[in-house]
């Protein structure tokens, strides 16, 4: 088995290999930025997000901590704040979970079925309820 830092340096790398744009904060390889595109077929199709990305000392062990830097709407983001409701990241980690899987598998899933029944935004939860057709183009409208 090998160390939490020799896993966390390679979980980074094959981050950086991946189609992935990441910038380190400061000098260790613990807070990054990663550009996510939101996934094809969803309202959220064409933005771009900057995802602030920190690793805890027992990574992988214990989740990531995953923030949008700029603004989504959406019900399980947190607007002001950029945190994120996500079982997988927050409850469910797993070691065999890896960064990879977080932006081509959770991120993406989270985008493309939001949870409105368990929200951090309270208005995007009712308005994605109340009318889909208006969330969709509230959300159109605020990407970038």
């Amino acid at each position: 088995m090998s160390s939490p830092s020799k896993r966390r340096e390679m979980d980074l790398m094959k981050l950086m290999m991946s189609d992935y744009k990441v910038e380190m904060i400061n000098d260790g390889m613990q807070e990054f930025y990663v550009e996510f595109h939101g996934p094809k077929d969803s309202p959220y199709q064409g933005g771009v997000w900057r995802i602030r990305v920190e690793l805890p000392d027992a990574y992988p062990y214990k989740s990531p901590s995953i923030g949008f830097i700029n603004k989504i709407y959406h019900p399980n983001v947190e607007e002001m704040s950029g945190s994120v409701c996500l079982d997988v990241i927050n409850q469910t980690w797993s070691p065999m979970f890896d960064l990879v899987n977080v932006f081509e598998v959770f991120l993406p899933q989270l985008l493309l079925y939001p949870n409105p029944s368990d929200p951090l935004n309270g208005e995007a939860a009712a308005l994605m309820m109340r009318d889909r057709n208006g969330y969709d183009q509230k959300v159109k409208g605020r990407k970038f």
